[in-house]
C-alpha cells in the first residue's frame, strides 16, 4: 500500500499527518511505530490522521511515535489545524473532536511561500493543580509534572525526566515531565515526553501547564514560553479557581509531503 502523507512541525514537534477523510485508512501500533521510527521511517515525534466527524469540522486522531494511541498533542493540534486549512476543509476557524473533547483553532496568520501558519488552540479548562514543594502537577489534556530549576541547561533530562516518568507515583500511566526556569519576562522549558520516551524541542501541553505552574506562583495571565524549538504564548483567565479561556500560540510548518510504501 502506498501511504500519502504531511511532514509538519510546530516549533521543532514533528508529525506526520495523513488525510482520512474518506475513513478507510486503518493502520497498526508496528505500522505506526515504523513511520515515526527516525532511521527507519519518515521520522516524527507522533502520527495523526485527520478523520471525519459528524459533527464538527474533523476528528484528530493522534498516535504517539511508539504507536500507541495518545491523549491531547497541543503542537499536533496546531499543525493539524494549519494542515486542514491547507487542504480547505475549513477556513481561519474551526473547531474539532480530539481524545479530551472538542477544541477550537485559529488561524491568526499564514505565509504561503514558507508554507508557515501562526495558530491559536484553545486546550481544555485546568481545575485541579496538585501543588507542594517540589513540584505540580496538573493536566492540560495530557498529565504533567511541572518542576522550577534555577538552570535548565544543567538538567540531565534523559536520566531526571525517565525516572520521573516511570516513577511508583505515577503508575500505571506514567507523566510527562517538564522543568522550567524562569528568566526575564519569560519561561524556558524543557520535556521529557511519555510515549516518545525522550526529550522533544517542545510540547504544547507541557508549555502549557509551566505557563499555568508560573501563574500560580505571578498571577500572571499571559505568559511567554521559549523551548529548544521555538517560542510560543500562552494566555487564559482565572475564574472560580479553574484555569479556563486557555490558549495555546505559536507556529505549524509543512516540511515537506510524500508517499511511503507499507
Amino acid at each position: 500500500m502506498n501511504l500519502h502523507f504531511y511532514k509538519f512541525h510546530g516549533n521543532g514537534n514533528d508529525f506526520v499527518i495523513i488525510d482520512n477523510h474518506s475513513n478507510n485508512i486503518s493502520l497498526s501500533k508496528l505500522q505506526i511505530e515504523k513511520l515515526c521510527n527516525r532511521r527507519f521511517g519518515i521520522g516524527a515525534d507522533g502520527l495523526i490522521l485527520l478523520s471525519p466527524s459528524n459533527e464538527h469540522d474533523f476528528k484528530m486522531v493522534y498516535y504517539n511515535s511508539d504507536g500507541n494511541l495518545s491523549s491531547m498533542c497541543g503542537n499536533g493540534g496546531r499543525c493539524i489545524a494549519a494542515f486542514a486549512n491547507m487542504l480547505g476543509v475549513v477556513g481561519s476557524k474551526m473547531n474539532f473532536e480530539a481524545y479530551d473533547g472538542i477544541h477550537e483553532a485559529i488561524i491568526e496568520a499564514e505565509t504561503l511561500k514558507s508554507a508557515e501558519w501562526d495558530v491559536s488552540l484553545q486546550l481544555a479548562d485546568v481545575g485541579d493543580v496538585e501543588v507542594n514543594n517540589r513540584y505540580y502537577f496538573l493536566d492540560t489534556g495530557s498529565p504533567h509534572y511541572v518542576q522550577f530549576v534555577d538552570d535548565v541547561d544543567k538538567i540531565d533530562i534523559a536520566t531526571e525526566g525517565k525516572a520521573i516518568r516511570i516513577s511508583e507515583q505515577f503508575k500505571p500511566h506514567g507523566t510527562n515531565v517538564n522543568f522550567v526556569e524562569k528568566a526575564d519576562n519569560k519561561i524556558i522549558v524543557r520535556t521529557f515526553e511519555r510515549g516518545v520516551e525522550e526529550e522533544t524541542l517542545s510540547c504544547g501541553t507541557g508549555v502549557t501547564a509551566a505557563a499555568i505552574a508560573t501563574s500560580l506562583q505571578s498571577g500572571a495571565r499571559s505568559v511567554s514560553v521559549n523551548t529548544k524549538g521555538g517560542d510560543f504564548t500562552v494566555n487564559f483567565d482565572f475564574i472560580d479557581k479553574k484555569f479556563t479561556n486557555i490558549w495555546l500560540r505559536g507556529p505549524a510548518r509543512l516540511v515537506y509531503e510524500g508517499e511511503i510504501n507499507l
